[in-house]
């Protein structure tokens, strides 16, 4: 990699990193971590939740008994702040990787 593209590379870092949207998601995930039988609640509410988004013949009806299952859950302040924070942060990074591919002539 070149050095200027490095350089660049390392000031966009410690950019997103001093960001508030960053801040707030590590605030949260630093909470979550000191409940560890919640952190892995909420791991797997979030690998099963990816898993059926990723799926190709999504099922609505399962959809709509895994949003029941989790209302609960996700009542909890402590999961509802860390789920939104990351959330936001994903938004920004998906953000970030969308301009920069969109400014690049690559097909």
């Amino acid at each position: 990699m070149d050095e200027e593209v490095r350089l660049a590379l390392e000031n966009l870092i410690q950019t997103i990193k001093g960001d508030e949207v960053y801040r707030e998601y590590r605030k949260q995930l630093d909470l979550l971590r000191q409940s560890p039988e919640l952190k892995r609640q909420v791991d797997d509410f979030r690998k099963r939740n990816y898993d059926m988004q990723m799926n190709e013949d999504l099922d609505f009806a399962k959809l709509t008994a895994f949003q029941e299952e989790f209302k609960t859950f996700r009542e909890n302040p402590l999961v509802d702040s860390f789920l939104a924070a990351e959330l936001e942060f994903c938004r920004m990074m998906q953000n970030v990787n969308f301009r920069l591919v969109e400014s690049m002539d690559f097909e």
